[in-house]
């Protein structure tokens, strides 16, 4: 047969196959981006922790429990690690990982959006300070959401994960109040009763509640609308 009547031979990215693996090995990058982001943000601020010693806290038990207290880095710690589990298997699915996932987000895009609205610039920061605040409230939580954007995992959102989802953010709430009575500590201003008072508390997180809830109704839709993935 004449060379220019032999079918084309197909380029091996039409191959379904390695299509499949070449969006694996992009969302398994992905997620492992969003990891290091926030998980090296966490070390960072436990190693100035034990660098500082215990400070106002008094001490180091005290001061770890403080820093583990703050919603940041819970909310990086979540983030993180479920981002880990999506890298070492993107496909990953189920009631448990949905809630985990979604719950990651909606923490880590909080988080973004009340530092960088209420909370940017109230304290004075180190060096190593600022870029670890910088890697917490900044890089982390636009790469979350970016990352979920484009590589997903979706759909994974439905009125049950929702509902699930918002317990430990309102739990965290809980927590804060209750200690918060008993050490006299509260990790950020809006929340001390000390300061400003129980009904205004009560007030701003009823507001961080409805935040959360309008964010993940709206996620849902998001997730409904986008294209499956990976």
């Amino acid at each position: 047969m004449p060379e220019d009547l032999r079918a084309p031979t197909p380029l091996a990215t039409d191959d379904p196959t390695d299509l499949l693996a070449q969006r694996t090995r992009r969302a398994r990058w992905a997620h492992a981006l969003v990891a290091v982001l926030a998980l090296t943000g966490v070390i960072m601020e436990l190693t100035i922790a034990a660098v500082d010693g215990p400070g106002e806290a008094g001490s180091m038990t005290e001061r770890l429990v403080r820093l583990l207290s703050y919603f940041t880095i819970l909310s990086n710690i979540t983030i993180g690690v479920v981002s880990i589990v999506a890298a070492v298997d993107p496909r990953r699915d189920g009631l448990g990982f949905r809630v985990a996932h979604l719950d990651g987000l909606l923490c880590i895009a909080v988080t973004g959006i009340v530092y960088n609205t209420l909370l940017r610039g109230v304290a004075a920061l180190s060096q190593a300070g600022a870029f670890s605040n910088f890697l917490l409230h900044v890089a982390a939580p636009l790469a979350a959401v970016i990352v979920w954007v484009v590589v997903g995992p979706r759909p994974r959102i439905d009125t049950r994960t929702v509902l699930l989802s918002v317990v430990a953010p309102i739990l965290w709430l809980v927590y804060t109040f209750v200690r918060g009575s008993i050490v006299d500590w509260y990790p950020y201003p809006f929340l001390d009763v000390i300061e400003i008072g129980l009904g205004s508390a009560l007030l701003n997180a009823g507001i961080i509640a409805v935040l959360f809830l309008a964010l993940a109704l709206g996620l849902r839709w998001v997730d409904g609308r986008l294209r499956p993935a990976p």
